[in-house]
């Protein structure tokens, strides 16, 4: 069956899963589930309030407090979060489609990449979770202390709307294997996966009450959580605006530990020694417009040095119309729809002010299928940028590269420094020197050489000033969802 037939006959429930029950909002209200592929209404997705995540963070707390999650030895919870990872896989083609359907971006990536994504996160930390050692300190004979990692209690998470199922397990993954309990918010503009996942994780073996999911909106859901006093950590991925007001309320509460991984403007700079111009044209272009842009790592920045800048728009004006939007159903589409209305809206303003500002407009700029009743964009190339340019100071979320020219070292790394995010970047040089050089003096939690969003889940992720606070991904991020505990025993030797 073809993708666009299957989609038609999908029936979706937006109800919460709580305590391992589905249920509707203790309210009642309801929001709509608007596809950004064609613009009709999904489903009724449950519109969960202060009540609600009241009630999953208790089924949080009593799954913790009485050990049916933590108390599973290691071995125990790594057969289960490989059984859920399992799980993901043998529902593959539902979740990929779900996805598409819900957030806008190609079948084919929701497939290959956001389904495998979660599912390999899944395995890695529940595979890794009976692998790690704690510690005896280095005392002197009269003392025995032991170092300790044990779950925090109770996570909150929150995830964005632009890899629903990635952003959740990079959370969800490392917090459960470590044995604490979750409550999770999924974005109102993509919550469906999510509910997915924590039907998906019962089935797998997840007792009751250990996995909780309330979709809503962020001040009605997503607030109540971070200001939680009975939530134990919060980790949250999303804008640098609303990650502020995430710390603001973790200490305005009960000083939870507040992990945010938050906005980016990532510089991509290509110095005249690339030692392969058309791979670094194919990453620049690729990069900044899979997903439709909505990537906080999109190498939305591009410096190219002002000898080889003409030849390299030349090539990448060439691949541009590979990247015209389709409709996301068809596995042959590579760029999708915006999450919403206002998402597309607000990336048409930016290119709007980036023409107004003198930025040249070279590809796009203009929304795309308009007759689909969906939202989409052109991929858009603006030339002529300058570092104090709106569009290339904020981060737009859409298929929009800013290109800028330099011609000297020092000054690129400056610009490209002059920044309040520091999540990515990447410098193309042959001279090993000047690419050490360069990656040290760039002030980014990840500097590519010579390639763009290479990437594997044993590297953490995570960024510099204004990009976030912690780090996803590999064993690092267990630091996030345990505390360490010393226990000190004193020893009187009998001999």
């Amino acid at each position: 069956m073809k993708n666009s037939d299957a989609s038609s006959e999908m029936k979706f429930d937006g109800r919460a899963l709580i305590n391992g029950v589905r249920r509707a909002a203790t309210s009642g209200a309801t929001f709509d589930c608007v596809s950004p592929v064609d613009g009709r209404v999904l489903t009724q997705v449950a519109r969960c309030d202060q009540s609600d995540v009241d009630d999953a963070v208790a089924a949080a707390r009593a799954a913790f407090e009485d050990s049916r999650w933590r108390g599973k030895a290691p071995a125990q919870r790594k057969r289960i979060m490989i059984a859920f990872a399992d799980q993901l896989l043998k529902h593959a083609d539902e979740l990929a489609l779900t996805e598409t359907l819900d957030m806008g971006k190609p079948v084919k990536y929701s497939r290959a990449v956001d389904v495998n994504s979660a599912a390999n996160c899944l395995r890695w930390y529940g595979e890794a979770v009976d692998k790690i050692y704690d510690e005896i300190a280095p005392t002197a004979s009269t003392g025995l202390a032991l170092i300790t990692r044990e779950p925090v209690g109770v996570v909150g998470v929150i995830v964005p709307w632009n890899y629903p199922m990635i952003m959740a397990a990079w959370k969800i993954a490392p917090a459960l294997a470590a044995g604490n309990s979750v409550v999770l918010k999924p974005s109102e503009k993509s919550p469906l996966t999510a509910l997915r996942l924590a039907e998906l994780a019962l089935e797998a073996g997840i007792p009751p009450g250990v996995f909780n999911v309330v979709p809503g909106f962020g001040p009605e859901a997503g607030s109540p959580l971070a200001l939680h006093m009975d939530v134990d950590c919060i980790a949250f991925t999303g804008s640098t605006r609303v990650g502020k007001q995430i710390h603001v309320m973790a200490g305005q509460s009960n000083l939870k530990r507040a992990w945010t991984e938050l906005g980016g403007k990532s510089p991509n700079i290509v110095f005249a020694d690339c030692p392969d111009l058309d791979r670094a044209v194919e990453a620049a272009v690729g990069s900044i417009f899979f997903n439709q842009g909505e990537s906080c790592n999109a190498p939305s920045r591009l410096y190219v040095e002002a000898s080889i800048k003409e030849a390299f728009l030349e090539k990448a004006l060439a691949l541009v119309p590979g990247y015209a939007p389709a409709n996301p159903l068809d596995p042959a589409t590579v760029m999708g729809a915006i999450v919403d209305r206002t998402q597309m809206n607000s990336v048409l303003r930016y290119i709007e002010l980036g023409k107004s500002e003198g930025a040249k407009l070279l590809a796009g700029g203009e929304q795309a299928l308009v007759a689909s009743g969906g939202c989409y964009v052109q991929p858009t190339i603006f030339d002529g940028v300058k570092n104090e340019m709106t569009i290339a100071r904020e981060e737009i979320f859409g298929p929009v590269l800013s290109v800028l020219s330099f011609t000297d070292a020092a000054d690129v790394v400056r610009q490209a420094n002059a920044s309040v995010y520091g999540l990515q970047a990447a410098v193309w040089t042959r001279d090993i020197n000047k690419a050490h050089g360069v990656a040290r003096a760039l002030r980014a939690g990840t500097v590519h050489v010579n390639q763009y969003d290479e990437d594997d889940i044993t590297v953490p992720f995570g960024g510099f000033k204004q990009s976030g606070v912690g780090r996803d991904k590999s064993l690092h991020a267990f630091d996030k969802y345990t505390e360490t505990k010393t226990t000190w025993i004193r020893i009187d030797s009998p001999v």
